[in-house]
């Protein structure tokens, strides 16, 4: 049996994040894979011994921010040996690797993330550090895991080698709701089904909010936008500025899965403004409805939607795409059933193993 150790996520049973989601659904019956999975007690209420047969061990920091390096550190430090395998979600921590692997014979295996390094959030010394640290993750690393082509395409020219491309699974958002209650959640969020457009992620700018908004503004399409609204300066000047449009709802995050599904199946389309990364979890997860994505105009979500989704680089052609009626897009449907069910995500992870 291989003994794989996962590091890099705040744990397991999942509750934020795609990495977390991505351990949640490949320990989900190993084929002859004993995991371990390191988490945080910081970040985790709930502190159990195993998980879908993992057994859980607990690190005493947070695993975002700058507590997440010395975390990844020390779960590598508790992985030097028992292990076969040991699976990094994120480069963070593998500032260590080139010391991990004096120590330990166990095969690397690192998804490098979306390239951290030139996210607009972090500093000039951030950047620097998350440059250092991914090209320590690529050299010291036995194999490099990409989850989008456009990752895939930026190591082989970046560092002449090969990364491996396994992108992340959407089908779990996929449930059964009964018509009432759909109903009701409807009648909640004031909006009729397939009578608005639907937006969901973190309130950033590289993600592009102050676009969908300002084209939901100019358009006068019913929008419901889901984030973090009270995060940081921008995205609560967001907040204020356009709460006051009767034909916009500024909502916050969505923790109930009966209400976020209905949000999804019942939208005529999803607006997706990420521009940095690779493949964005929440992207992957919408093309399960099958319904038109209006998505922002990166390599990233182009190759994660093989170019059957619509496309917008500002606020007019978002607006020029909100005024012409939507339909059902059964291909990107075809697409997501065709690369991204956790099935086949978890079968490609376990051949790396």
């Amino acid at each position: 049996m291989k003994r794989v150790a996962i590091i890099g996520t705040q744990g397991v049973p999942a509750c934020y994040g795609g990495f977390e989601s991505l351990v949640e659904n490949i320990i989900e019956c190993g084929n002859n894979i004993q995991y371990t999975v390191f988490c945080s007690s910081k970040d985790m209420t709930t502190k159990i011994i195993s998980y879908k047969g993992a057994q859980l061990k607990y690190i005493p920091l947070r695993a975002n921010g700058i507590q997440s390096i010395p975390y990844d550190i020390l779960s590598l430090c508790r992985s030097v040996r028992g292990y076969d395998t040991i699976l990094i979600l994120g480069v963070s921590g593998c500032i260590f690797l080139p010391i991990f692997r004096l120590l330990s014979r166990a095969k690397v295996v690192t998804n490098i993330d979306g390239l951290e390094h030139r996210r607009a959030k972090w500093g000039a010394l951030a950047r620097w550090f998350l440059r250092l640290s991914e090209k320590l993750a690529v050299k010291f690393s036995d194999i490099i895991v990409a989850d989008n082509k456009g990752i895939v395409d930026y190591v082989k020219e970046q560092y002449g080698i090969d990364a491996e491309l396994i992108a992340y699974g959407g089908d779990h958002v996929i449930r059964t709701i009964d018509k009432v209650r759909e109903s009701d959640i409807l009648k909640q969020y004031d909006v009729e089904k397939f009578g608005y457009s639907f937006s969901l992620c973190r309130i950033e700018p590289e993600n592009n909010c102050h676009i969908i908004l300002e084209a939901a503004a100019k358009s006068g399409c019913r929008l419901i936008f889901v984030g973090n609204w009270d995060r940081c300066e921008y995205s609560r000047n967001l907040k204020v500025q356009y709460s006051q449009y009767p034909n916009i709802t500024i909502a916050n995050p969505v923790y109930n899965l009966d209400t976020l599904f209905v949000l999804r199946s019942c939208a005529s389309r999803y607006i997706h403004g990420h521009s940095a990364g690779g493949t964005n979890p929440s992207l992957v997860e919408a093309m399960f409805f099958g319904r038109e994505i209006l998505a922002y105009d990166v390599v990233y979500n182009r190759e994660t939607t093989l170019n059957n989704a619509l496309y917008f680089n500002d606020v007019q052609s978002l607006v020029d795409l909100l005024n012409q009626k939507q339909e059902a897009n059964n291909s990107l449907l075809k697409v997501a059933e065709q690369l991204y069910t956790w099935d086949s995500i978890r079968l490609k992870y376990e051949a790396l193993f």
